[in-house]
């Protein structure tokens, strides 16, 4: 189980995405064909487009399965009321694991709806853990308690460390027992945030995104906030470097010092798996 393996054997999750329509049959299937996998994360409508709901989509995948699954819980769509009732839905579906994130607003996606956002990330690990002590966010003594493992979200990358270490505080003081991080490129940038991190003694999974291509990077550097390719990778790429080499090489000098691997696989099974395959080789 994932919970017995944080903070003491190295882990590694991926990220599933959302499931676009009906057919989950689909991602069943790309499910089973990860080796060495510790659990998957299943997106909450990401970038605000339609997709299944991640709570539902992630008890069918484990169900289906055996895979532990992480899905994504946004403040963006539910009330205070609505989120309480969900969370309580989500653990009699046999979910043990959530990721509490801001969500993207409506503004990204095609929708013309509001977002509710009655509050945030960090007052959201405070509600699930309320739960897990058996009492509504009013506190309120409920029948039986929940049992969730929370994930939050941090990143390495950031230009101002000190205030990102600020915020991994708070979302640690509201309940936060691990991390799984936004990807990195930077090695010394990373052990840097590790070194911080480790100071808070929650368990940190390093964000790792294998680049399929030098387009690929320039895109990353100039779209994703909080995500830096640094010039000397783009030059090694410029000279026929591949994406999965900078990966490797990048794990080479960071897998010592983390407690695992959250791989942005972007949905290909099989580079996620080499790259497992390639950590679990330097181990031993």
């Amino acid at each position: 189980m994932l919970i017995n393996k944080l903070g003491k054997s190295f882990v590694f999750t991926t990220e599933l995405g959302g499931i676009n329509g009906t057919e989950i049959d689909e991602s069943v299937v790309k499910a089973r064909e990860y080796v060495g996998l510790d659990a998957i994360n299943i997106h909450d409508c990401p970038n605000a487009r339609l997709r299944m709901n991640s709570i539902m989509a992630a008890a069918v995948i484990n169900r289906e399965t055996g895979i532990e699954t992480i899905p994504h819980f946004t403040c963006r769509d539910r009330s205070l009321l609505g989120t309480q009732a969900d969370l309580l839905g989500a653990h009699a579906l046999g979910i043990r694991y959530l990721l509490p994130t801001t969500g993207d607003g409506p503004q990204h996606g095609p929708y013309q709806s509001k977002a509710v956002y009655d509050y945030n990330t960090a007052r959201l690990i405070e509600v699930i853990k309320s739960l897990n002590q058996g009492r509504d966010a009013n506190g309120e003594v409920l029948k039986g308690q929940t049992q969730f493992t929370v994930a939050a979200t941090a990143t390495p990358a950031a230009v101002n460390l000190d205030a990102e270490m600020d915020n991994v505080l708070k979302k640690i003081t509201a309940g936060a027992d691990f991390f799984q991080t936004q990807p990195v490129y930077d090695a010394v940038q990373a052990l840097k945030f590790i070194e911080k991190a480790k100071a808070f003694g929650k368990p940190v999974l390093l964000g790792l995104m294998p680049l399929k291509s030098l387009k690929m990077a320039e895109f990353v550097n100039k779209n994703v906030a909080g995500v830096t390719v640094p010039p000397d990778i783009l030059t090694e790429m410029e000279q026929g470097k591949t994406g999965f080499e900078v990966a490797c090489e990048f794990i080479r000098q960071v897998y010592r010092q983390v407690d695992g691997l959250h791989i942005f696989g972007m949905g290909d099974v099989a580079v996620t798996n080499k790259l497992i395959a390639f950590t679990k080789e330097l181990q031993g």
